[in-house]
């Protein structure tokens, strides 16, 4: 399998390291207790910190919203996945647990304030790709079986069938969410300005870390950016 951006994408966002853990042999049945404290003790943190009215002047924030209205999504309509988790905090809204590996990158994610999402590589077909949609790719949402189609020019990732992700990394598709079965993945971390390549890659040595502590399984890292368009898993 093969994990490929388009060279248009990093022409349009200068800058994007988007890095990939690709994890194989997980048992993702149970609960990890550390991390869902974790997760409540960042939560308390992010409404100590954070006034939800000033969150877009946060640069991390920010540069998303930036993205988001470079390909026609309206900011105040779709939220990039971190913001929008940060929304649900200050609005006092509780994480649920979803499986281990679900709650490792959403935790990851809040701590870093940085997007991470992924998908169970067993249920992809072919290779996956971020770039411009068509228009006319399907794309059923996560718990859902009714059919859509991204705008044209919208950012999405795609296999060879259909959308995995609608506007980069709003909304995900079902067929390859991960469940308690789910053994082999990839997960990905989206870092725009102003996260370094560095940052990056510490981001996904923690989390990489973190879901072989929780889950076991063999872990492999990479980063795409302008310099490396694809890898080969």
């Amino acid at each position: 399998m093969k994990f490929q951006i388009g060279a248009e994408i990093f022409e349009k966002f200068p800058g994007l390291n988007v890095g990939i853990v690709v994890v194989k042999g997980i048992d993702n049945r149970g609960k990890d207790e550390g991390v869902l404290e974790g997760i409540k003790d960042l939560c308390r943190d992010i409404r100590n910190e954070f006034d939800k009215g000033e969150l877009s002047e946060n640069p991390k924030i920010g540069a998303w919203r930036n993205a988001y209205s470079l390909f026609g999504a309206k900011s105040k309509k779709y939220k990039c996945s971190v913001e929008n988790l940060y929304q649900m905090i200050l609005d006092g809204i509780e994480l649920c647990s979803i499986n281990k590996i679900v709650d490792i990158y959403n935790f990851i994610s809040i701590k870093h304030m940085i997007p991470v999402g992924g998908d169970d590589v067993d249920k992809v077909d072919g290779d996956i790709r971020l770039g411009f949609a068509k228009g006319d790719e399907p794309f059923i949402v996560l718990h859902s079986d009714e059919i859509k189609h991204p705008k044209e020019g919208e950012v999405v990732y795609v296999d060879d069938k259909e959308v995995l992700c609608r506007r980069w990394n709003w909304r995900e598709c079902d067929k390859s969410k991960m469940t308690e079965e789910t053994k082999n993945v990839v997960l990905v971390v989206e870092g725009l300005p102003p996260f370094s390549e560095a940052e990056v890659e510490g981001v996904l040595e923690e989390l990489s870390s973190l879901v072989e502590r929780c889950c076991g399984g063999e872990s492999k890292r990479f980063v795409l950016n302008s310099s490396t368009h694809e890898v080969e898993f």
